[in-house]
């Protein structure tokens, strides 16, 4: 890489922690500078395309979604969510081999455990809902839940849960060369997604865990039992955080009512336009029809759950595009897993991070429709570039 090159990837890096347009802008320059490289013999010799086949059957899905939907500017506009897979294209690129793809992680772990030192300063100062609004912004507003610098808890809830899971394979034995600071950096990280008070990535968390156990020889009674530890202490926890932790099993919750009323609603919208759905962003426009008499809300862009949101924009078609992109990514991941051999053990805890970080983020969205927030979805995508940087992988062709 050269030196542009390596800034802008730190850039990048950085605003995936702290900052959306930092880390937007990034991004553009590094995917102008790639399409520049491809422009020469070694570039296209050297170019990585991983997932080409799904990526662009629901790209090409969800264009013909927005021109069919009745509203094609709207949802041509919508749909520009596209663009963040460049993140993928882009990272595999840059990462040459395991090493650059182990600084990589390390540099979104410190970034990210930034992150989460500055949503545990907001709780922690927070002097309550009803206390008079202060400055700065950043720290104290809705600081009951912590949310760093992104504008709502559920994105900071969503950058550190792929963050944990990335980086856990390379804390256990075998994981690689340890770093004292780690494991301190993995737990200030855990304490930020506790204080997000967001229950779907509590979930996607654990999900992600019993990935990691699936995975691992050495250190599996730790994970559980770490786990076993994490729920009794929701159990005993003060009344805020145990009520958050119980209430995730009790069907009569506001919350959950409040997302079961929207499920219902919007599989009454994709029933009505099942092939091509309402098009992208046309959930935002056509909820208010669909609303069922007891929701509290009668407005909103987003149902709750991503494999539906895809459902009702984009139809069934849309949705089994969508679901390819993360069968094949599986099935890659896990075919280089089991062909790394015990001794590569750097090797094996990024592809291992990186299989366990999408899983906990596919969990975390089945009531959240986090797929469709661009700074998680942006980490998302840079993370599963991981097992494109792995060397083996390069011999394995992708679907």
């Amino acid at each position: 890489m050269t030196a542009l090159s390596r800034g802008l990837l730190a850039a990048f890096v950085v605003g995936l922690g702290l900052s959306i347009t930092l880390s937007e802008t990034a991004l553009a320059l590094l995917t102008v500078l790639w399409l520049v490289r491809l422009r020469t013999p070694a570039g296209r010799a050297e170019a990585r395309w991983p997932l080409w086949r799904p990526v662009a059957v629901f790209s090409a899905v969800t264009l013909v979604s927005a021109l069919a939907s009745g509203h094609p500017g709207e949802s041509l506009v919508a749909s520009k969510g596209l663009l963040l897979v460049a993140a993928l294209y882009v990272t595999a690129a840059m990462l040459h081999d395991a090493a650059d793809a182990d600084r990589f992680l390390t540099g979104l772990i410190l970034v990210l455990t930034v992150a989460a030192v500055i949503g545990l300063l907001q709780v922690g100062v927070c002097p309550g809902p009803a206390a008079p609004e202060r400055t700065p912004r950043w720290l104290y507003h809705r600081c009951d839940r912590a949310h760093g610098f992104f504008s709502i808890y559920m994105t900071l809830a969503g950058v550190l849960l792929l963050g944990l899971l990335a980086g856990l394979p390379r804390l256990l034995p075998g994981g690689g060369s340890p770093r004292a600071w780690r494991p301190i950096a993995w737990l200030v990280m855990l304490a930020g997604l506790v204080a997000t008070y967001t229950r779907g990535a509590w979930i996607g968390f654990g999900a992600g865990v019993l990935v990691v156990v699936t995975g691992v020889r050495r250190g599996r009674l730790l994970l559980v039992a770490g786990l076993v530890l994490l729920t009794l202490g929701g159990l005993a926890a003060p009344y805020q955080l145990r009520h958050r932790f119980v209430s995730m099993a009790d069907p009569q919750n506001e919350g959950i009512r409040e997302r079961v009323f929207m499920w219902r609603s919007g599989l009454a919208m994709w029933r009505d336009r099942p092939l091509l759905g309402v098009g992208p962003g046309g959930v935002k426009r056509e909820y208010p029809r669909y609303a069922v008499p007891e929701a509290v809300k009668k407005r909103t862009s987003h149902v709750h759950n991503t494999p539906l949101q895809i459902l009702v924009e984009r139809g069934v078609v849309g949705l089994g595009a969508w679901l390819w992109i993360w069968v094949a990514f599986f099935q890659i991941g896990i075919r280089l897993f089991r062909r790394l051999p015990p001794a590569a053990s750097r090797e094996r805890a990024l592809v291992l991070g990186s299989l366990a970080a999408i899983a906990a983020f596919l969990v975390a969205g089945l009531s959240e429709h986090n797929f469709g927030d661009s700074e998680v979805a942006l980490v998302a995508w840079a993370v599963m570039a991981l097992p494109w940087a792995v060397k083996k992988m390069e011999q394995d062709p992708s679907p």
